[in-house]
């Protein structure tokens, strides 16, 4: 028998920050496409801006702060292309170099880069661009490229009715966000990641289940709640995000019933039409203490202690 002498960890997966990233971004890239045709060359433009600041933001933060760099790792690439499916296709493109270099420099490198961030950078930064610059997310184009507002009705949610079928919605035919219509490409990526185990459904489906109950119970449509707004992109891609969701399965399912929970009451009872970044953004606040209450117990050990 062979006794090991190093340092643990003793055993390595072939699992990297690099592989597991770049499927992230390959499963995100049937969105893109779809975003494409719906709304244009000016879809995949905006993403490549987003990516590009995200690159050349991280790799400058590891230059001040004397590190090797991380921009080749794909973390920040996935930020980027999360960050740009949340804005119109019609955002200017200073507007998504400001918010994607607030996701790399502020919520993701200043609190010491991957792993180490508190929140999702994508939604931090979807909800700074929303409060500092809601103009630039005040009009989404249509399918055809007619710029709609938003608060008059560009998007479903925000609609009093709403005149589109379940195969619209499915299919991204209406106007909204680059990442937010067409949810059977969400889904196919979603699936592809839950294929090759690189995201589980713990906290995913407690939290589109407890928004269908919580729409339900409140007399909504609940398929046209479940198919419409961020839901699907931020359950299927924010929600599993690794660093800023708890690592326990108990825990993942605490984390979906509350974003599932602000989602639906801020859909139902808030001046804004849809509450999932919000949701997401409130919940990463309380990881660490969920982490810390529904870990595993040793065997013999004791419970957990306040202090």
């Amino acid at each position: 028998m062979n006794l090991i002498s190093e340092d643990s960890p003793h055993f390595h997966g072939s699992a990297s920050t690099f592989k597991i990233m770049g499927a992230v971004c390959l499963a995100l890239v049937p969105t893109l496409i779809a975003a494409t045709w719906l709304y244009g060359l000016g879809a995949p433009l905006l993403v490549l801006v987003c990516i590009a600041t995200a690159l050349v933001s991280e790799h400058l933060c590891c230059a001040i702060m004397h590190r090797e760099s991380t921009a080749g790792d794909m973390s920040c690439v996935v930020t980027a292309m999360l960050f740009a499916f949340t804005l119109p296709a019609t955002c200017p493109f200073w507007v998504a170099v400001l918010g994607t270099a607030f996701a790399i420099v502020v919520v993701k490198m200043m609190f010491g880069g991957i792993g180490n961030n508190f929140a999702n950078p994508a939604v931090a930064a979807r909800i700074f661009v929303m409060v500092a610059l809601p103009s630039a997310l005040s009009s989404y184009p249509d399918v055809a490229g007619k710029p709609l507002d938003a608060i008059t009705g560009a998007t479903p949610l925000a609609m009093e009715s709403n005149p589109y079928s379940i195969m619209d919605m499915l299919l991204g035919n209406h106007a909204g966000a680059l990442g937010e219509t067409c949810i059977i490409t969400l889904l196919a990526g979603y699936l592809f990641l839950l294929a090759i185990k690189v995201v589980d459904a713990w906290a995913t489906l407690p939290f589109i289940g407890t928004v269908a109950v919580v729409m339900g119970l409140a007399g909504e449509d609940v398929v046209f709640q479940l198919l419409s707004g961020g839901l699907a992109l931020g359950a299927f891609f924010m929600a599993t995000d690794y660093t800023t969701t708890p690592m326990t399965p108990k825990g993942k399912i605490i984390f979906g019933i509350g974003c599932g929970l602000i989602t639906s009451l801020v859909r139902l009872f808030a001046a804004a039409p849809e509450g999932v970044a919000f949701s997401i953004l409130f919940m990463n606040m309380f990881v660490p203490l969920i982490d810390r209450y529904t870990r595993p117990r040793p065997v013999g050990g004791v419970k957990n202690a306040l202090v």
